[in-house]
Order: structure tokens, then sequence, then C-alpha cells
């Protein structure tokens, strides 16, 4: 994994169930396990429901505070967080469009 990889996160956790909170716990346990990677990822995008992961009050905030302080920047979808009204919620990361996430920044 190089410097050029980009995550992009589509749903709010990890897996497939209607238990959110069996969703989140996979999504904290791989956030933090990937702030010990090397190199580190460019990119985490998030998409639809997952912006939800960016907000005030998200269970995961601490790891994705860790992975921003140490440069992988956190990309967020504009019209997602419109779609949810979270964009005054935003706890870290940029908000973009989607040219920027299909760019990769």
């Amino acid at each position: 994994m190089d410097r050029k990889t980009v995550y992009v996160f589509t749903s709010c956790g990890l897996g497939q169930t209607d238990n959110a909170e069996l969703k989140l716990k996979p999504a904290k346990k791989f956030l933090a396990l990937l702030a010990e990677t090397d190199p580190l990822p460019a990119q985490l995008c998030f998409c639809t429901d997952d912006v939800k992961l960016c907000v005030n009050g998200s269970p995961v905030l601490d790891e994705l505070r860790h992975l921003a302080s140490k440069g992988v920047e956190l990309v967020l979808c504009s019209t997602c967080l419109e779609t949810f009204g979270l964009h005054e919620q935003v706890a870290l990361g940029v908000v973009g469009r989607a040219r920027q996430l299909q760019a990769g920044g």
C-alpha cells in the first residue's frame, strides 16, 4: 500500500446488517488498525450515510482524528451531508464534491 491509496466508505460502518452497533465495531477496529499501517493511505472518502461517521457524536471520531493527525485527508460528500442535514455537525474532514471524490482529492 502506498500513499496513493484511497479508501471509500459507503455505509455507516462495515459489513451488511441491520444492526448498527455490529457495523460500527469492525469499523472502529479497522480505523484503529489502519492508523498503524505504513505507509498510511492518502485519503478516506465518505459517501452516502457513512458521512455520519465524521459528525459530532460519532463513535469513531477518536480513530478518525488520529488518522487525520497523521496526515490522512478525510473527504466528505457534500451532497450526502446536505441530504442528511449534517453540514453544521461536521466534526472533522473536508467537504468535497463528486469530482474531488472521483479524483481522489
